[in-house]
């Protein structure tokens, strides 16, 4: 394990704890098909692209939006996303548990 990103609490309850490690070759992961729909591998370079903040009339935090393969990534995903590109290929510290996702994931 390298380290870990800051926590991000859900509107539906849950809180997630992203792990940043180094797999190597440790082979193809194998997701569970009644939790994943699609596994993206990303290069670092496609995650490297400002995001949006947007404001919502339900919120006074801003809601995140992270360009990635011709569409936009909302939070969580967004924020995490976000998280690391800051922190890991930048250096820059940065928090992201305040941003907002959107009305359709509070549930």
């Amino acid at each position: 394990m390298l380290g870990l990103l800051d926590d991000y609490p859900t509107r539906s309850g849950y809180v997630i704890t992203p792990v940043v490690l180094w797999a190597g070759g440790a082979g193809e992961p194998t997701p569970n098909p009644d939790e994943v729909a699609e596994l993206y591998r990303p290069p670092l370079a496609e995650i490297d692209h400002e995001p949006r903040f947007l404001t919502i009339p339900e919120s006074d935090a801003p809601a995140i939006q992270v360009p990635l393969f011709g569409r936009f990534v909302h939070a969580p995903t967004g924020a995490v996303l976000h998280q690391f590109r800051e922190v890991v290929l930048h250096g820059r510290p940065t928090r992201v548990a305040h941003l907002e996702q959107p009305v359709f994931a509070w549930r």
